[in-house]
């Protein structure tokens, strides 16, 4: 359960943030400030559920080690005074030692983000800029309302470009050579990870 604001000092340190929430709390630490997150739809809940766990199932079945998470791992973002919740997040082997038991020192190679009406602002626009200034690789924004799903990568000159997706639309991962998301997936009303390991030939 998320603490409310107000139990929390108007500014706060990183590891003084981190002592004191407790493991299940749904927050951030954002320019200093420990800010909660909204209660997220079951539409949300299914179609992040699925990212995650097809994500951790081909690293897994490919023998891959490398970091998956969601949920309330904190991605500690050194460009910024922020840590960010990610809804799933893919770090690639060579970049585990940046893992720690509560959260992530610096960057996840690829981050995805589930829009919600009330996380419009926060995805698109805070968030991207974030990601963008920290040096997120590669940032999904998946839109259930409006059922759309973007991906960027940063260029050369360190800003997001929209990558085109192809026909049919599917979301692909350069740290994760050989892992796709077929779009039309997330659309299902129970979206079943066992569709994508037949797809990728995994079972």
């Amino acid at each position: 359960m998320s603490l409310p604001a107000v139990q929390f000092p108007n500014q706060i340190s990183f590891e003084d943030f981190l002592a004191t929430i407790d493991e299940d709390a749904h927050v951030e630490w954002v320019d200093g400030q420990v800010v909660p997150m909204t209660q997220v739809s079951m539409r949300h809940d299914q179609i992040v559920g699925f990212i995650y766990a097809i994500l951790r199932g081909y690293v897994r079945r490919k023998k891959i080690a490398a970091g998956v998470f969601h949920d309330s791992f904190q991605m500690k973002l050194g460009a910024t005074r922020s840590s960010r919740v990610p809804d799933v997040a893919y770090v690639r082997p060579e970049r585990r030692h940046l893992l720690r038991d509560t959260y992530l020192e610096g960057p996840a190679d690829l981050a995805v983000e589930v829009v919600s009406p009330e996380s419009r602002v926060r995805d698109r626009v805070e968030k991207f800029r974030e990601y963008q200034q920290a040096g997120v690789p590669e940032f999904w924004l998946i839109d259930p309302a409006l059922r759309s799903a973007e991906a960027y990568r940063l260029s050369a000159a360190e800003v997001y470009e929209p990558v085109e997706l192809s026909d049919p639309p599917r979301l692909t991962c350069e740290a994760l050579p050989g892992f796709w998301i077929d779009v039309a997936w997330l659309w299902q009303e129970e979206p079943d990870e066992w569709v994508a390991y037949e797809a990728w030939g995994l079972i």
